[in-house]
C-alpha cells in the first residue's frame, strides 16, 4: 500500500517538474536572444566606430644609443657587431631614424650570406620584404624617397632575393607603381628591371602579355629618352646605355613583329581615330620598330595629321607618300615633321631621310647635301650624312671633261674618311667606299697635263661646278 501511494505521489510530480524545466528552458532561451542581441548591437557599434590608430612607438634613449651603435658598425662592414642592435631598433622603434632603412638591407645580406639553413634565409628575405613595409609605414613621407621610391627598392630585392619566382608578379607590380610616382626620378635599374620582368611575361604568354610589354617597353624607352636628352641630368648617358640595351631587347623578343602589332593596332586605331595622345604613341613605336610601311601606321598617321599636324602625323604622312611614289610630297611632309620636332634625333632622322629621297629618288644631288648638312647641324656625329654626301660627289660628273670629272673622288673619299672619324660605327662600310672608289683617283700622269687646271700634286685643289669643296690634289 505504501509502495503505491508513493508511486502515485511521483507521478503527480512529474508534470510539476516537467512545467518547471520548460520554464527554465524558455527563459534560458530568452537570455540567449538577449545576449545575442547585445552583442549583435556591440558588433554594429564597434563596425561603426573608427578602430584606434596603433600609437607610435616610443623612441627611448636605448633606442637613439642603439641607432648609434649599428650604424657606426654597419658604415665600417662590421655587420656581426650591428645585428644585434639595429634588430633592437627595428622591433621596439622603428620610427626611430631613416637610417634603421638604409643600413637594414646591408646587414640582413651579411646575415643572408651567412646564414646555415633555408628555414634562415626564408625567414631573413620575409623580414627584408617586411622592412620595405615599415620604411613606407613610417618614412613613406619622405620628400626625396617617398613611397614610390621604396618600392622600387622592394622590387628590386624581391628579384635578388626570391630567384626561383620566375615571373616575379610581385615584384612587377611594385616597380610599376615605382615608375608611375618617380617618373623622370625613376632609379635607372628600376626602369631597366621592369623592362626584363615585362619581357618575361612576355615570353611566358604572348598572347596575353603583348600588348601590356609594348606599353611598358613604351613607358620605360620614353622615360630614359628624356633622362639621356637632359644635360643636366648626371646619369645622361647611363641612361643612352640602358635605353640601347632595352631596345635590343625589345628587338629581339618578337613583340616588334610587324604583323603582330598590326594584330594589336588594327582597331586600337579605328576606335581612337579622334585621340591625338593614342595616335601618336601607335605611330611613335610604328616608327621606331621600323613598321612605317604599315597600313595602320599610315591610318594613325592620317587621322592624326587631320585632327592636330604634329612631329610624328607629319612624318607618317611623309613615310606614306614615299610608299606611293610621291617623293615631293614626301620631302614637305618631312621638312613640317623637322619643324615641329622637339627631339634632336627625330628632327635629324627627318632631315637625313629627305636627303635620301633627293639623292635616291629625285636626283637633286645639291638638295639633298643641304638636307645632310642641316641634320649634321642638329647631330654632328652622324657618319650616315658623311657617307652619303660621298656617295653624291662620286655619281656626279660636273664636267664635260673626263680627267677634271676622276676629281670628285677625291672630294668623295674626303667625306668617306671623315664619316669614320667622327663616327666609329661605320669605319667598316667608309673603308670600302674608300678602297673603291679610291681607285678612280686622276693618274700622275693625267694630273701632270691637267696643271693648266690647277691640279698639282700634293695640293690643294677645289672641286667646281655644284660640288664647290677644295680637296689635295693626289
Amino acid at each position: 500500500m505504501k509502495t503505491k501511494a508513493l508511486l502515485v505521489i511521483t507521478l503527480c510530480a512529474l508534470p510539476v517538474l516537467g512545467c518547471s524545466a520548460q520554464k527554465v528552458k524558455k527563459q534560458k532561451a530568452m537570455k540567449d536572444t538577449h545576449l545575442e542581441a547585445s552583442a549583435g548591437e556591440m558588433r554594429k557599434k564597434a563596425k561603426e566606430q573608427p578602430v584606434a590608430e596603433e600609437p607610435e612607438p616610443v623612441i627611448t634613449e636605448e633606442c637613439l644609443i642603439n641607432v648609434s651603435l649599428f650604424n657606426e658598425s654597419a658604415k665600417n662592414k662590421q655587420y656581426a657587431d650591428a645585428v644585434e642592435p639595429w634588430y633592437d631598433v627595428y622591433t621596439n622603434c622603428p620610427n626611430a631614424n631613416k637610417v634603421i632603412y638604409t643600413r637594414g638591407p646591408q646587414i640582413i645580406e651579411w646575415q643572408y650570406k651567412n646564414a646555415k639553413t633555408d628555414e634562415e634565409k626564408q625567414q631573413l628575405r620575409n623580414t627584408l620584404m617586411q622592412m620595405y613595409d615599415k620604411r613606407i609605414k613610417y618614412f613613406g613621407d619622405d620628400d626625396k624617397y617617398p613611397t614610390p621610391y621604396i618600392l622600387g627598392l622592394k622590387g628590386l630585392d624581391y628579384c635578388e632575393y626570391f630567384a626561383e619566382d620566375a615571373l616575379k608578379l610581385p615584384a612587377y607590380e611594385w616597380m610599376k607603381k615605382s615608375i608611375e610616382g618617380m617618373g623622370e626620378q625613376s632609379q635607372l635599374n628600376v626602369l631597366s628591371k621592369f623592362a626584363e620582368l615585362s619581357n618575361g611575361l612576355f615570353k611566358s604568354d604572348a598572347d596575353k602579355y603583348a600588348e601590356q610589354y609594348i606599353a611598358d617597353y613604351q613607358k620605360v624607352t620614353d622615360l630614359l629618352g628624356k633622362i639621356a636628352a637632359n644635360p643636366a641630368n648626371k646619369f645622361a648617358e647611363n641612361a643612352k646605355q640602358y635605353k640601347d640595351y632595352i631596345d635590343g631587347v625589345f628587338a629581339a623578343s618578337g613583340a616588334a613583329d610587324c604583323a603582330k602589332l598590326d594584330e594589336l593596332y588594327a582597331q586600337t586605331v579605328k576606335d581612337n581615330s579622334g585621340n591625338l595622345e593614342m595616335l601618336g604613341k601607335v605611330m611613335k613605336l610604328y616608327r621606331h620598330v621600323g613598321c612605317t610601311e604599315s597600313d595602320v601606321y599610315f591610318a594613325a598617321a592620317e587621322s592624326s595629321h587631320k585632327l592636330q599636324p604634329t612631329a610624328e602625323s607629319a612624318a607618317g604622312c611623309a613615310a606614306m607618300s614615299a610608299k606611293k611614289g610621291n617623293y615631293k610630297d614626301a620631302l614637305a611632309y618631312y621638312d613640317q615633321a623637322a619643324e615641329l620636332a622637339e627631339d634632336a634625333d627625330d628632327k635629324a632622322n627627318y632631315l637625313y631621310n629627305n636627303a635620301v629621297y633627293a639623292f635616291n629618288n629625285l636626283s637633286q644631288y645639291s638638295v639633298a647635301r643641304q638636307y645632310a648638312r642641316r641634320s649634321l647641324e642638329v647631330k654632328p656625329d652622324q657618319g650616315r650624312c658623311y657617307l652619303l654626301i660621298g656617295l653624291m660627289y662620286a655619281s656626279s660628273k660636273p664636267f664635260d671633261d673626263a680627267v677634271l670629272n676622276k676629281s670628285v673622288f677625291w672630294a668623295a673619299v674626303d667625306k668617306f674618311v671623315k664619316a669614320k672619324t667622327v663616327d666609329p660605327s661605320v669605319t667598316d662600310e667608309a673603308n670600302k667606299l674608300i678602297n673603291s672608289y679610291s681607285k678612280y683617283f686622276p693618274t700622275t700622269e693625267e694630273i701632270f697635263f691637267n696643271a693648266g687646271a690647277g691640279m698639282v700634286k700634293g695640293k690643294p685643289y677645289t672641286v667646281g661646278g655644284w660640288i664647290g669643296e677644295t680637296t689635295i690634289c693626289r
